[in-house]
């Protein structure tokens, strides 16, 4: 959120401005703070205006997830050929979760390093909401948005390699939905590196090759790997998405443990969030760059 972005209110105002602004406006004279609920509705109204008013950076987004994806099929049939027809099903799937899992993650860590570049942190960390609950909401809007660029992908992977797969709205939802929280997690804690150490971009965006190998992670046979993000999720996904398991016919150990690992994740990244930032305001570097 900065004083030029062009989804805020009037003369600059943000999210929380704006809401504010507009419960005062409709209570007369007497206007009633704002709340959570309120934020996530400015939150989601300033996502879907950014998209709408810019569609030309949104359909740029789709094109390089399929040109990334159309050089990976393309040029593993040459290479792999009958190979990789045997295994297409599970490399649309897992593409299809690593670019949510991408969206997911620098939803959180390069929106925040944006605003620590333009000089415009304060203005959460003032906010009677406070710094994390607003960041955790942009990711929310954001990770929408992902779900419906990304269904877009998948549709367009589905008709370039000729690939069928059964896609159930509240399985895929809940499975793929939970599987990036995690990743949510991991977005706050590089973004509490980041309001901690700044310059930190290259590091961060290492990070999301890293998602490549969590989601083709051997599960099935390392079952330790379950515990690390994206992997149960991946392996759960696959079975969803290609033998067609709905989400109750999942055995009840394997829907607790993909909960116990979003949540854990998302719970360890807002600590180190938490952290990150109290040691920033501490040292006095958390409006510098």
């Amino acid at each position: 959120m900065t004083a030029a972005d062009p989804a805020d209110g009037p003369a600059g105002e943000g999210p929380v401005d704006a809401a504010v602004a507009r419960d005062g406006a409709s209570a007369g004279d007497d206007p009633r703070p704002a709340t959570h609920l309120d934020l996530a509705r400015a939150v989601l109204h300033r996502e879907f205006l950014i998209f709408v008013r810019y569609p030309a950076n949104a359909i740029g987004g789709i094109v390089i997830s399929l040109v990334f994806f159309g050089l990976l099929f393309f040029g593993g049939r040459l290479l792999a050929g009958r190979a990789l027809a045997d295994s297409l099903s599970g490399i649309v799937v897992g593409y299809f979760l690593w670019t949510l899992a991408v969206g997911a993650y620098s939803s959180v860590s390069n929106d925040i390093a944006s605003e620590v570049q333009w000089g415009t942190l304060e203005r959460h960390v003032t906010t009677p909401f406070g710094f994390a609950p607003v960041a955790l909401l942009k990711g929310v809007a954001k990770v929408v948005r992902t779900f419906l660029t990304s269904g877009v992908v998948l549709a367009v992977m589905l008709v370039m390699t000729g690939t069928s797969l059964q896609i159930a709205p509240l399985t895929v939802l809940v499975v793929a939905g939970l599987a990036i929280v995690s990743v949510l997690g991991l977005g706050f804690a590089a973004g509490g590196v980041t309001v901690l150490y700044k310059r930190v971009g290259n590091w961060l965006n290492l990070l999301q090759f890293g998602f490549v190998v969590l989601v083709s992670a051997p599960v099935f046979d390392q079952p330790w790997l379950r515990a690390l993000p994206l992997a149960h999720g991946s392996a759960m996904l696959q079975r969803a998405m290609v033998d067609g398991v709905r989400l109750w016919e999942f055995p009840l150990a394997d829907l607790a443990l993909l909960v116990a690992v979003a949540v854990g994740y998302l719970a360890g990244g807002y600590v180190v969030f938490q952290v990150a930032t109290r040691r920033a305001r501490r040292l006095g570097v958390l409006g510098d760059y």
